[in-house]
């Protein structure tokens, strides 16, 4: 393992304004960006590197993604492989290529349960979307056609998708296209917010009973029109939000009580973070559907896919005499470069123990981010495996400005953090070593003490 490799620093360009203008970057505050860009130029194991030189330690994995470090010869190389051999073949539309099937064989055997089947997408939000068209395409081929109406939660994320926004519960990002969301969605209620949970390790003591409001949407709309009900085992973007004990328990309960689809959105809990290959495992709750993406290619190339139990499978195909069962698939899902960049991620999965090694370093992950507790402007810390929020007090009239200058400030002294709301969210790569969890600790509580 080459954890402490580092970039060779690069020559700075020189970038005007007007080369900055063409791009339209998303979820971004643009003008601000492009009067002060950040802008990277290489990376290398645990490290970016900036177009001006600056090494950055990379504290949240790219984008909750880059699990196994940046930079891996052996993926780079499958991938050159692949572009000179198999450049491009569709994954269906009535043709298919070897190393997707070799891929989603692959997938089966690592996944808790009887997840017989893979569907190949090319991100986090086409597999929510994907996930909700079969979880309607089920039951449309047992013969239960009014269940259409799914169950998200408040303060899930589930991509940007119509579907996706829909399920979610992230209010600012379904506020401006709210008038064309669909139609018959209910939420369950965030697990967040319980005084007696702050600065909890691990899974939160309070909270299981939030589950039974599922039990309530039940009543209002009737089991026999809910299709599938969507969490993730622990909520990413919306500031780490880590499940109460028994909660994802009681939900697949009451599934199961009411035969409905229970499916976890596992695009940032996939592929090691939690200490486990998936949550799934991790929590010990096993879904009917999994949707995944980010870490499955070690974001070298876009990919995302969605597992499910042969069951739904078998149903949906056999429904059919003849023809296309599904009508439903994209140009580049399973796209032969993907396939190679997430085989040879699966490679490196498997051979260095990744998933092993981040629970090896939970512990003291989850001891360094809590002696964050008594910095200035700390309200809630929450940790998972190698997944970890630190909620800021907002400022009076300015949410999320705390948060974002603490992101700032961390960035012009080498380390990168994300922020989502008033939350510092952490997620670094899975390589990553004992001094590594120091240095990026120490600099986020440097910058929150110049922050007070």
């Amino acid at each position: 393992m080459t954890t402490a490799t580092k970039p060779t620093p690069a020559s700075a360009p020189a970038f005007t304004a007007a080369d900055l203008d063409a791009h339209w970057m998303g979820f971004t505050a643009n003008r601000a960006f492009k009067q002060a860009p950040r802008l990277l130029a290489s990376a290398k194991g645990m490290y970016y590197t900036t177009v001006d030189g600056r090494e950055l330690l990379d504290g949240v994995a790219g984008l909750w993604c880059v699990n196994a470090g940046h930079g891996r010869e052996s993926i780079a190389r499958a991938i050159a492989r692949s572009a000179t051999e198999l450049d491009y073949s569709p994954a269906g539309f009535q043709i298919g290529h070897p190393s997707a099937f070799e891929l989603a064989d692959r997938l089966t055997n690592l996944v808790p349960g009887k997840f017989d089947r893979v569907f190949f997408t090319n991100s986090g939000s086409e597999s929510v979307d994907t996930a909700l068209k079969i979880a309607l395409a089920y039951w449309q081929a047992v013969g239960e056609t009014q269940r259409v109406r799914f169950v998200g939660r408040l303060r899930g994320y589930h991509g940007v998708g119509f579907g996706g926004m829909t399920v979610g519960g992230i209010e600012s990002n379904r506020k401006a296209f709210g008038a064309q969301l669909l139609p018959q969605v209910d939420h369950l209620p965030t697990t967040h917010g319980i005084e007696a949970n702050r600065f909890s390790r691990g899974q939160p003591a309070e909270g299981a009973y939030l589950a039974d409001a599922l039990e309530e949407i039940v009543a209002k709309r009737g089991a026999e029109t809910i299709a599938a009900c969507i969490v993730e085992p622990v909520a990413g973007s919306a500031g780490i939000l880590v499940p109460p004990k028994g909660y994802l328990e009681r939900l697949r309960a009451i599934c199961d009580k009411h035969g409905i689809l229970l499916i976890f959105d596992e695009v940032i809990t996939g592929f090691g973070r939690l200490g486990s290959m998936f949550g799934a495992e991790r929590f010990g709750v096993t879904p009917d559907i999994i949707t995944m993406a980010k870490g499955l290619s070690n974001a070298a190339v876009p990919m995302g896919a969605v597992m499910m139990r042969k069951e739904l499978y078998d149903r949906v195909v056999n429904a059919s005499e003849s023809g296309i069962e599904f009508m439903h698939g994209y140009t580049y899902g399973g796209h032969p470069l993907a396939c190679a960049a997430a085989l040879a991620s699966l490679d490196i999965h498997v051979g260095e123990r990744l998933a092993a090694r981040a629970n090896s370093l939970a512990p003291y992950f989850e001891q360094a981010v809590h002696s964050l507790r008594d910095h200035p402007h700390v309200i809630d810390i929450r940790n998972e495996g190698l997944m970890a929020g630190i909620e800021l007090e907002p400022r009076p009239g300015k949410p999320t400005a705390r948060a974002l200058d603490a992101y700032l400030d961390c960035f012009r002294e080498g380390v990168l953090i994300r922020y989502t709301g008033d939350t510092i969210a952490l997620s670094p790569p899975l390589i990553i070593e004992k001094g590594q969890i120091d240095r990026i600790i120490t600099t986020l509580g440097k910058a929150l003490e110049r922050l007070a």
